[in-house]
């Protein structure tokens, strides 16, 4: 796909559903007792890889194809049937983390696996605290990695033997189980995690294989990771409490359905974001935006190195603030990046990046080695990319060096089939001159299928 410079950004967007909160609404509706009803269903490609994944479990779930409406009849906690096959989250990392969680908790067998980019993505930063917690869970290939098996060390019967000699083979596929010969699994272990990295991801499976625990379990993390499992779990009933960087949750809850009203994705309005910061005489207005304070460091960000923002229209639905984001055209100086403020705002890297190329003087991004373990090693990439569109730009063991100021050109971008790098240099390609070609393209699907037609209404000529 071809991108050229243009002369300004003006009108009003409304960006898809978040991401992180729709898997979550899907995940907990699930295992709530009851309808659930979520609306402004980001309709993604990693969001119908969950969607999948749980009807595979018995849950009947509504096609959101024409309304961006979901409709979920809950099984509760502990009515998840055995899936007929290996279930496949696709390129979604969420899906596979989050319900590796849920899975441990179960008392079948079964295989997680997705694309080849799943398959290479680090998977022992949860299979650690789970075996902690008493889960049988192992990776396949021996590489913590995916593909990963949960619960097939368990007594089943005479179906265990069938199951034990498909595993054996790296068959993937499974036989039915009979659930009359499942034996149930004793409850996990309720335990005090301190994790490693900030990861909302790994501190999620935690508290979602703690809903099945034998005690409270306990996530304590280096900084505070977004944190809409946690307003999720509390929407739907669940006890948990947060002090600091540490998050308690109780087992065995009582969730119900209930409506859950998904707001605008904070990381999808990133690009519409800066995209108005950089191109002359722009204003834009993003409307309904998720503005959760663990979501927010692009903001932050963004206005300490001078930009015009300012929110419209603050309130709060399904237990996370939105607002109206209204973006001016504004002359950017170079800042420091790195410490608390990275979990806040690590998807938006590659943008922020990109912003930096237009800011006057230095910016240092640093502590955000999470970036190499993303759909793509993300440092490596926007650094390569940038320096192919002319930019003064050095990437770091956590981080990159940009020194900005220095006018870019167009270039053939390879996206490494990663949605936020096609986004993010799409948005470069807006003030660069010549033509920018970014390969794979279509890679946005995975979170902001409309982006490139919404992209193109704006743009003025």
């Amino acid at each position: 796909m071809i991108f050229n410079k243009v002369k300004t950004l003006q009108g009003e967007i409304t960006v898809p559903g978040d991401k992180s909160i729709s898997h979550r609404a899907v995940m907990l509706g699930s295992l709530a007792e009851g309808t659930t009803v979520i609306t402004n269903f980001l309709q993604g490609a990693d969001c119908l890889s969950t969607i999948h994944c749980f009807r595979q479990l018995g849950v009947e779930i509504s096609d959101p194809a024409f309304s961006n409406t979901v409709t979920i009849r809950g099984k509760g906690l502990h009515g998840l049937l055995p899936p007929q096959e290996v279930l496949d989250v696709g390129n979604s990392g969420t899906t596979m983390r989050l319900i590796s969680g849920i899975l441990s908790g179960q008392n079948f067998p079964v295989t997680l696996t997705g694309d080849e980019s799943i398959r290479r993505r680090p998977m022992g930063r949860i299979i650690e605290p789970l075996r902690k917690m008493g889960a049988d869970i192992e990776s396949i290939e021996g590489n913590n990695c995916a593909p990963l098996t949960l619960n097939s060390k368990r007594s089943y019967g005479k179906a265990s033997i069938l199951w034990d000699n498909l595993i054996r083979k790296q068959n993937y596929r499974k036989s039915t189980l009979d659930q009359q010969d499942a034996v149930p699994l004793t409850n996990l272990k309720g335990i005090h995690y301190n994790s490693p990295v900030s990861s909302a991801q790994v501190k999620s499976c935690i508290l979602l294989a703690g809903l099945y625990a034998d005690g409270e379990t306990t996530v304590t993390e280096p900084f505070l990771s977004r944190d809409h499992t946690e307003r999720m779990l509390r929407e739907f009933g669940a006890a948990v409490h947060t002090d600091g960087n540490t998050v308690t949750i109780v087992p065995n809850p009582h969730l119900t359905g209930r409506g859950i009203q998904v707001p605008g994705d904070i990381s999808s309005a990133a690009y519409f974001i800066a995209a108005g910061l950089i191109v002359p005489n722009s204003e834009i207005i993003i409307k309904n935006v998720g503005i959760n304070p663990t979501r927010d460091g692009i903001l932050h960000v963004c206005r300490r190195s001078g930009a015009d923002i300012r929110y419209e229209n603050v309130s709060q639905i399904s237990g996370e603030p939105v607002a109206d984001i209204i973006v001016r055209h504004s002359e950017l100086h170079g800042i420091e990046i790195g410490g608390s403020i990275i979990p806040t705002l690590i998807d938006e890297i590659p943008i922020i990046a990109v912003l930096a190329c237009f800011a006057k003087g230095q910016t240092v991004i640093r502590d955000a080695s999470e970036l190499k373990v993303k759909e793509s090693n993300r440092i490596d990439v926007i650094a390569e990319n940038l320096s192919k569109m002319g930019a003064d730009i050095i990437a770091t063991e956590d981080g990159m060096v940009i020194h900005g100021g220095k006018p870019l050109h167009g270039a053939v971008i390879d996206s490494k089939s990663d949605h936020r790098i096609a986004m993010s240099f799409a948005i470069a390609g807006l003030m660069a001159e010549g033509e920018t070609t970014i390969q794979n393209a279509q890679c946005v699907d995975i979170s902001y299928p409309e982006f490139y037609e919404d992209l193109k209404r704006i743009s003025k000529n």
